[in-house]
């Protein structure tokens, strides 16, 4: 009997290398795409095959398809773009195109809550051309992972707790997100390829507590012994320290952006009272073994 194998792109990336470890530890065939082939040195240890190439290339990416029967499939964040969407809507475009008359019969995508959003939401509008893609492809069946906000973000805002002494964004502090830990989405992406059994395409929302900001910067504090405050910053604001921390405008704009989605309630339409898959990782479990270690390095 042939082995099924399975594509993992963002291989290198929290969700990617769990998904391709998990898989190659159960005796899966695994192919793995980076851009780097030495970011995939421990993965080709453990037995993946490498693929070393852009996903923007669509000949490429036909070529990594080849023989292989599932396929994750996100779209990487770049820092180096001047156009956030343009680069996404290539990414989508490459992937539709490359999976059109290939042997993938199965993908699992990473998408986000917010995802059926087609303009308005900053990044996550990002995602729906992919997932509105992927139905039109003759053959093919897909899950759409819809996560929540991912734990590991709230490292990117040591800098501001340790020096400005507060937590902050333009989300306002009363408005709960889902929020989920990475591993736990890998998690899912695995078990959704190990019980693959529909025909077709359908979404579904990974998040492990619906927390906000308020709440979020409470357990911070209980984990830090601290006694930060939550602000809630303007657009303007928000913009600005975004700018002045050295993103790209295309991104700081798209973040701003999405928290505005967030404020208004269109972000989280079909979200809150949908069924959303168990997962065990905890916010205070996070930090205290993953966020307390960033914040004191």
């Amino acid at each position: 009997k042939i082995k099924k194998m399975y594509v993992i792109t963002g291989a290198t990336g929290n969700t990617g290398k769990r998904i391709a470890k998990a898989l190659l530890a159960l005796g899966k065939q695994v192919k793995v795409i980076s851009r780097k082939a030495e970011h995939l040195t421990e993965l080709v240890s453990l037995g993946a095959i490498a693929e070393v190439g852009d996903i923007e290339n669509v000949d490429f990416l036909k070529k990594a398809f080849e023989g292989a029967h599932s396929a994750y499939i996100m779209i990487p964040p770049r820092w180096d773009i001047a156009d956030w969407r343009t680069y996404q809507d290539e990414v989508s475009k490459s992937y539709v195109t490359a999976l059109e008359g290939s042997s993938i019969e199965q993908v699992v995508m990473l998408s986000s809550i917010g995802a059926h959003l087609e303009h308005g939401a900053g990044p996550v509008s990002g995602l729906y051309p992919l997932e509105q893609g992927l139905k039109t492809i003759k053959g093919l069946s897909s899950i759409a992972l819809r996560a929540g906000y991912f734990f590991e973000n709230l490292n990117g805002s040591i800098g501001m707790f340790k020096h400005a002494g507060i937590n902050g964004s333009n989300v306002r502090g009363n408005i709960k997100i889902g929020m989920v830990h990475t591993s736990d989405i890998a998690a899912k992406a695995v078990e959704s390829f190990l019980n693959f059994n529909f025909v077709g395409h359908k979404h579904v929302f990974v998040s492990t507590v619906d927390l906000n900001m308020q709440e979020t910067t409470e357990q911070i504090n209980a984990a830090l012994g601290t006694q930060l405050p939550y602000i809630t910053f303007s657009n303007a604001d928000a913009l600005k320290g975004m700018l002045d921390a050295g993103l790209p405008p295309t991104i700081a704009n798209g973040y701003v952006e999405m928290y505005e989605s967030v404020n208004s309630g269109k972000f989280n339409e079909g979200y809150h009272g949908a069924t959303k898959t168990a997962s065990p990782t905890t916010l205070k479990t996070f930090l205290e073994n993953e966020f307390k270690h960033a914040y004191n390095a």
